[in-house]
């Protein structure tokens, strides 16, 4: 079947999907293609629970041969966060023969149109989605994510994210027509006539640096971003995180392969121990575009020195919660406790610091002091994680040893209002799981103010005294100001407060969420509807997603002539 058929048939097949997905991104309003719930899945060509595990399974302990060219050697090494060797190896790339073989595909990419490349990206996704099961174990034993949440948010709301930037980038491509016809009227002469035509033309090959905890959610923006927008995409993931991205390059190529382009416009750079070749790779000059989450240090150096790329980093942040007063105060613990807990607080989006002013809040059980806001909430955390089955289906497993020192190191610096506990886990033994610390701090000592303006990243929390809520707000800036933030809450019932934390956000640049008590959390962001960090702080550079974050991937270029 040619090529330019195939790739009808796709546009017939997903301009739907691209449609509702153009008009989710406007209205903002809720949609998702992408099933949540594990028994959605089974038919029409999915695989059900147990064929994803089987799938899973019989990655375990095989070479994932991509038949990339310049492999020239196989590597591995993972080991789950519970416990288990994956022992898969993938190809090691030499990058002098494999970037010139990435380029080589690039004019046919580029030429096939933004509706095409979109389509073959919604391919893309939809093959991912059908093996959502078995992506799910693949996040699950590489990141430490508790098996419902790899399910749900390294599946669907990562095929979310990544159909998302496929719209954005949809919409910046088409927003310049293809041709125009130019007429200048010049009075009693002839008029000016010209024909001209352009063309999104991509920057180059793009770079995607993986992270450990949310290999796809956090991958696949940047990855359907630059490809819808014509660029090749060569993905470098964390070395502990392969297997995830390593499927999702599989399923890419054989989508490209079968649909007449060329499989090289992604691609795979797996890496051996310790040789860190994401900084070889930045400053390389065909790669013009670097996508990348994690610590600040390398984001920081990424900036710097890939000085021939279009850089987006998602970096760190401190995220704090104020706590002024509330009318729903078990809604309000509930929630917190949650956040606090959910994957062991190992979320970019994770509440760090809990401002809470010392005289303690109003609250619709009468005022509560500092100390039993604190108390209260270190029982919520506690009741929730309080049955061992359910504390593991919540915490996950921690993901690297960094997080287990640091969780550690933590009780040290101040009062512990509710220590970490060990659990097991019966069917991962070797998993480690603790459940989160919470530290009291005063705002007002300098050796306090060190820690809780240092991201720990982890299971850690700190409930910080100020002296009044107006000390909160001028807290908050700052922290937003010198250390970023990818999320900030806030609990109040004072309209007066409000619209100072609100006044603080918008000046500052950071995404906020107010009186959050029900079901929906301050670290969870819902693609199409939640911008995911804002670009406007130190925290990260870009947004996920937005026109911003597709558009500068590619540029227009005009050819025209006389009529």
């Amino acid at each position: 079947m040619a090529a330019e058929l195939t790739a009808h048939q796709l546009i017939a097949q997903h301009r739907p999907t691209l449609d509702q997905a153009l008009e989710a991104i406007r209205t903002r309003a809720y949609w998702s293609p992408h099933p949540e719930h594990p028994k959605a899945y089974g038919e029409n060509g999915s695989l059900g629970m147990a064929e994803g595990k089987a799938a899973f399974d019989a990655v375990l302990g095989t070479r994932i041969d991509l038949g990339q060219p310049g492999t020239d050697d196989w590597v591995g090494g993972e080991v789950s966060p519970y416990g288990i060797e994956l022992g898969v190896t993938y190809p090691h790339a030499d990058v002098d023969v494999l970037l010139p073989a990435m380029r080589a595909g690039q004019r046919a990419w580029r030429d096939a149109g933004a509706e095409a490349r979109a389509a073959v990206c919604l391919e893309i996704l939809k093959r991912i989605s059908d093996r959502t099961h078995e992506f799910a174990h693949a996040v699950m034993h590489t990141s430490g994510q508790a098996f419902m949440m790899a399910f749900q948010a390294g599946g669907p709301h990562a095929q979310d994210r990544g159909l998302e930037a496929v719209a954005y980038a949809y919409v910046e491509q088409v927003r310049t027509p293809d041709s125009a016809e130019w007429v200048k009227p010049q009075g009693k002469r002839d008029p000016l006539t010209m024909t001209k035509r352009f063309t999104p033309v991509p920057r180059g090959i793009a770079l995607l640096i993986g992270c450990n905890t949310f290999p796809t959610w956090n991958g696949y923006p940047g990855l359907f971003a630059s490809l819808a927008t014509g660029n090749a995409v060569l993905v470098k993931p964390h070395p502990r995180a392969v297997l995830p991205l390593a499927l999702t390059v599989q399923v890419a190529r054989e989508v490209l392969a079968e649909t007449g382009f060329d499989p090289n416009l992604v691609a795979l750079a797996a890496e051996r121990p310790a040789e860190g070749i994401a900084k070889t790779l930045a400053v390389r000059p065909e790669i013009r575009i670097i996508d990348y989450t994690g610590s600040t240090a390398f984001g920081d150096w990424l900036e710097a020195n890939a000085r021939q790329a279009q850089v987006y980093t998602e970096k760190a942040g401190v995220n704090t919660v104020i706590v002024e007063s509330t009318d729903n105060y078990k809604g309000m613990l509930s929630n917190l406790a949650f956040s606090l807990s959910l994957y062991s607080g190992q979320m970019c989006t994770t509440p760090q610091n809990l401002l809470i002013p010392r005289d303690g809040i109003t609250t619709e059980e009468g005022p509560k002091s500092f100390d039993e806001v604190v108390a209260d909430l270190a029982k919520s955390v506690g009741g929730l994680l309080g049955d061992d089955a359910r504390a593991n289906a919540l915490l996950g497993a921690i993901v690297n040893p960094d997080v287990k020192a640091r969780l550690e190191a933590a009780s040290g610096l101040g009062e512990v209002a509710l220590p970490s506990r060990e659990i097991s886990n019966p069917e991962f033994p070797d998993a480690v799981v603790r459940t989160p610390v919470i530290v009291k701090l005063d705002g007002t000592k300098p050796d306090d103010e060190a820690a809780y303006m240092s991201e720990c990243f982890g299971p850690v929390s700190f409930a910080v005294a100020v002296d009044s809520a107006a000390d909160a707000v001028d807290l908050l800036r700052r922290t937003i100001r010198d250390k970023g933030a990818m999320t900030v809450g806030a609990y109040t019932s004072s309209e007066e407060f409000e619209q100072a934390v609100q006044e603080a956000c918008l000046e500052e640049c950071a995404q906020l969420s107010l009186n959050l008590t029900g079901g929906v959390y301050v670290n969870q962001t819902a693609a199409f509807s939640d911008f995911h960090g804002s670009g406007g702080n130190p925290a990260a550079n870009a947004a996920l997603s937005d026109g911003a974050f597709v558009a500068n991937r590619f540029r227009v270029v005009e050819v025209r002539r006389d009529a």
